[in-house]
Formats: structure tokens, sequence, C-alpha cells
């Protein structure tokens, strides 16, 4: 008598079919996050052996400095999240006139030349809270979506939304966004 040694053996061909099926599963429902951050266009590279660095009035230069503590500084006066935004649009707009931007007891004048010329310099330290650089970048940013939309309603008499590309590229030539951001090592206060 013999015996045949034939091992069982498991139909495996539906099982390509079922990996798929659970693919195209696992690939519809899942949903992929977008997390975008915060958008800002980098400066070109310099050129080489060319010098482009660029000489700043000091006037024309708004330091705003994150401490560790989670406390802003504007010009080295306290301030609140809340005052953020007007600071900035104070120091941008302001046609060339001396302005007293923070007034807590002490003149603190500032202002910048012109709005094509205003650089905002945001300074933070290691210990600053994520949530509280977010806010103040959002005040920033928020002053100069205020300002282009004032200059669009003045100049083109349109909300910023129906704007032509070139009227824009004009809004945003006069309203530059120029934010110089930098972290601090050190911050004595």
């Amino acid at each position: 008598m013999r015996y045949s040694k034939s091992s069982p053996t498991v139909n495996a061909g539906s099982m390509a079919d079922i990996a798929f099926l659970l693919l195209i599963f696992f690939l519809v429902t899942t949903t992929i996050a977008s997390d975008e951050g915060i958008n800002r266009k980098l400066p070109r590279e310099c050129p080489p052996n060319v010098d482009c660095s660029t000489d700043l009035n000091e006037r024309n230069v708004l330091r705003i400095v994150l401490n560790g503590k989670d406390e802003i500084l504007v010009e080295n006066e306290l301030v609140s999240v809340s005052d953020i935004k007007n600071l900035t649009k104070d120091f941008i707009d302001n046609n060339g006139e001396a302005t007293c931007l923070y007034c807590n007891g002490k003149q603190a004048t500032t202002s910048s030349d012109k709005p094509t010329d205003a650089v905002i310099s945001l300074q933070n330290d290691r210990n600053t809270s994520y949530t509280l650089f977010v806010k103040v970048q959002d005040e920033i940013t928020k002053a100069y979506y205020e300002l282009r939309n004032a200059y669009s309603k003045n100049k083109f008499n349109k909300t910023e939304d129906s704007l032509t590309p070139r009227e824009m590229k004009e809004i945003r030539e006069a309203y530059p966004f120029i934010i110089s951001e930098a972290e601090t090592k050190y911050i004595i206060r």
C-alpha cells in the first residue's frame, strides 16, 4: 500500500483580490492631513561675488521681541498681542511722520519713511511658545491685509477679491510684506 504525502494547500487565488479590495478601501477612507504652516516668500539667493546686503535706516525697523516668558516687547516696551496689529499699521503707514507707537509713560517715537521701506523685525527666544509666535505672525499679517484693503478701496474703489492681477501687483508693491525673523539666544529683561 502506498500513501501519498500530499500536504493540504490553501487556495490563495482570491487572496490577491482581497488584498486589493482592502487597499482600495483604506485609500478611499483615509484622510490626508494638509498642514499648511505659515506662508512666506523667501528672498532670492544672492549671486556669487555680489554684495546683497542692504543698509537700513534704523527708523525703518520695527523691533518685536518675544521672550521666553511669552511676553511681547515692541521697541523695548511690554505690549499685548491685541496691540500688535495697530502698532504695525501705525509704523508702516505714517507717511514718514514721527508717531508715538506705544506710550506707556514713556515716549517711544518711531516711524518708517514710507511703507516700502518699513521692515518688521520679529525675534523670538528658544522658549517662546509656538502659539504666541503664530498669534503675533497673524496680527502682523492682518495689519498688512488691512492696509492693502484700504489702499485698494481708495485707489481702485474695489475690494481685494475683485482686483485684476495688475492691480493686485500694484497693491503688493505699495505695501510689501517685509519681515525679518531671527532667533535670539538671550533676551534680558
